[in-house]
C-alpha cells in the first residue's frame, strides 16, 4: 500500500465563494485559490498547471485526485467534478470523493464544529462534525433547511465551535440558542488543501471512485429553480 507520507495528491474545491486548488507531495502542500462564483472555470485548470510545475511532477505521477463533492453550489460542484473526471481518464487516476462540510470542519482543527453553509435558495447545508486528528466524524446527518430552523449540536453547546457562511446569515444570527455555542466563525471556507489531506487519508483506505462515476452530492432534490420560484422565495432572479 501507498504510503501517505510518499502520496501525490492534487485537489480540487470550487463551491465556496473562492475557488482553491491544491496539490500535496509528501509533507508539502502547493496551493492556488481565488476567483468570485461564476469565474471559478477561468482559473482551476491554470492553476493545476502551475502547481504541477511548481511541484515538479507531471500529472502522470500523481496518485489521485480529489474533489470537494458537495453539498455546495451547483455550479461550483459540477466544474470540480468535470475537471477531476477529464484529468482522471486523461491519466488513468482514481477520484477521491471529499464531503465539503469534512472539509470545512477539518480546516478548523481538532474539536467539535457545527458546520453551516449558506445554500442560496432562503436556505443552509449544515452538519454537525468532530475533527480528531487526521479524521472527520459525522455527529449528525447532512441537512439542508431554512437558516431559522437550524438545530442545535448535541451535547453541550459551549463544548461547539460554528463555523461556514450560513452564520453570515440575518435569520441564522438570530437564533436563541446561537449565544451559547463556543464561537463563530461565519468567514470559514473549505479549502482544497483541507481536500487534499482528506483525500489522502481515503485513498490510503482505498476509498475511491472510478471516474466514470464520480458524481456531486447535491442533497436536495431539486437544485434549480425558475426565477419565479426564487422570487417567490424571498431569493434573488
Amino acid at each position: 500500500m501507498l504510503s501517505i507520507r510518499c502520496m501525490k495528491l492534487l485537489a480540487l474545491e470550487t463551491s465556496a465563494e473562492t475557488a482553491s486548488v491544491a496539490l500535496l507531495t509528501g509533507d508539502r502542500l502547493l496551493h492556488r485559490e481565488g476567483g468570485t462564483p461564476g469565474t471559478h472555470a477561468r482559473f482551476v485548470l491554470g492553476w493545476v498547471e502551475t502547481l504541477l510545475e511548481e511541484g515538479g511532477c507531471a500529472l502522470a505521477e500523481i496518485d489521485g485526485i480529489a474533489f470537494s463533492a458537495g453539498p455546495g453550489s451547483f455550479t461550483g460542484l459540477r466544474l470540480a467534478v468535470s475537471v477531476a473526471q477529464g484529468l482522471a481518464v486523461a491519466a488513468d487516476l482514481p477520484l477521491i470523493a471529499v464531503p465539503t462540510l469534512h472539509a470545512l470542519a477539518f480546516g478548523r482543527g481538532d474539536g467539535l464544529h457545527l458546520c453551516c453553509m449558506d445554500a442560496r435558495m432562503s436556505e443552509v447545508y449544515s452538519q454537525a462534525c468532530e475533527v480528531r486528528g487526521d479524521a472527520v466524524i459525522a455527529r449528525s446527518e447532512v441537512r439542508v433547511g431554512a437558516p431559522g430552523d437550524l438545530s442545535p449540536p448535541p451535547g453541550e453547546p459551549a463544548q461547539w465551535q460554528a463555523c461556514g457562511s450560513g452564520f453570515a446569515l440575518p435569520a441564522t444570527q438570530s437564533l436563541h440558542w446561537l449565544p451559547t455555542l463556543a464561537g463563530i466563525d461565519a468567514s470559514a471556507a473549505p479549502h482544497a488543501r483541507d481536500v487534499a489531506r482528506l483525500g489522502a487519508r481515503l485513498l490510503d483506505a482505498g476509498q475511491t471512485v472510478d471516474a466514470a462515476l464520480a458524481a456531486p452530492l447535491y442533497i436536495r432534490d431539486k437544485v434549480a429553480q425558475t426565477t419565479a420560484e426564487r422570487l417567490a422565495a424571498g431569493g434573488r432572479a
